[in-house]
């Protein structure tokens, strides 16, 4: 067993329990960069009203992420600020009867105003003039190009940078948020809208049997999670292909593992499953709150800078290499 001798001050971030983990994940979203990996960024909950999202729109500019997994939550508030809607800092010590009568809805302690909803499912409901079955990538796209058109911040929206940039954004719940909703109401009036969530399956699937090295920042846990980390036994245990697990693994989780949830699985846990590869020694996990480490996180690397792999443009030419790869 080796040992490294500690001293008070030998580091920024201490050099113990999570603030170690900090400095390893620091370490490692650094190797991913230098490395060129095709790295993902999950979004659980709610993070974008919480104010996450200038960082993630920097990471966009930047290259330092390639494509997104998100809850429906995160991408529909994103859209209030490119709206230059308000949001407002709130408390979570208050009367939500009081809220209720004063028409405000509450996130803990993030207030937003009904008619902030209103009018971004008002904007919804206008551009989603489009008649098909798409994948959630191409929805989110053609809503971050409409943002870029017409709104009155789009460089405050995660969907509008997205979609300059040509950075996919997928949403494994497409139904399970307001922009879900949205599409529910204008199919139940006729329109021939719905989304393709098999197509997404696909599709991140063939983004990482592309890629030579592939990686997760995972903020928070749950369904974003496991269906960026899906994406290897598909590989494996669907289609039959050699595939070893990602090479990269930071999660930042306030869920401790012995409950058994997803949220809280280790990436040990995910060696079995082969969704991380079992020689890999680049993945940490931080038990704490993602508001407050992952910016933290990502002020390490905002420095760098990366070709922009602009992977949306890129997803047939995937899709089809993966499929013609299955059929023989």
């Amino acid at each position: 067993m080796k040992m490294k001798r500690i001293y008070p001050s030998s580091n920024p971030y201490g050099n113990a329990f999570n603030a170690a983990r900090l400095r390893e994940a620091c370490e490692i979203y650094k190797k991913m960069i230098k490395d060129d990996a095709t790295i993902c960024l999950t979004l659980a909950g709610a993070l974008t009203p919480a104010g996450l999202g200038g960082s993630v729109i920097e990471l966009i500019k930047r290259g330092l992420i390639d494509f997104i997994i998100s809850t429906g939550a995160n991408l529909y508030h994103d859209i209030h600020f490119a709206l230059n809607l308000p949001v407002y800092r709130g408390s979570y010590n208050v009367d939500d009867r009081e809220l209720e009568r004063e028409g405000i809805v509450r996130i803990y302690d993030v207030f937003i105003p009904m008619e902030t909803l209103l009018e971004t499912d008002r904007y919804l409901q206008r551009i989603l003039d489009i008649e098909g079955r798409f994948s959630t990538a191409e929805l989110h796209y053609y809503i971050g190009k409409k943002l870029l058109d017409d709104a009155e911040k789009p460089e405050a929206s995660i969907l509008a940078t997205a979609a300059k940039y040509d950075l996919p954004i997928y949403c494994p719940s497409p139904g399970d948020s307001s922009i879900g909703m949205n599409i529910a109401y204008l199919r139940g009036k006729g329109k021939k809208i719905s989304t393709d969530v098999e197509k997404d399956v696909l599709e991140t699937a063939s983004i990482i049997y592309a890629s030579n090295k592939s990686g997760g920042i995972i903020l928070g846990g749950g369904a974003p999670k496991n269906f960026f980390m899906q994406t290897q036994p598909m590989l494996s245990q669907i289609l039959s292909l050699p595939e070893k697990g990602h090479d990269y693994f930071i999660q930042i989780t306030s869920d401790a593992p012995h409950y058994g949830g997803l949220s809280g699985a280790t990436a040990s846990e995910a060696i079995s499953w082969k969704k991380i590869d079992a020689k890999s020694k680049t993945h940490v996990t931080i038990y704490g709150d993602a508001t407050i480490i992952t910016p933290l996180l990502f002020k390490k690397v905002m420095r760098m800078k990366r070709e922009h792999k602009r992977l949306y443009q890129k997803r047939k030419e995937f899709l089809k290499e993966l499929m013609d790869k299955v059929k023989n």
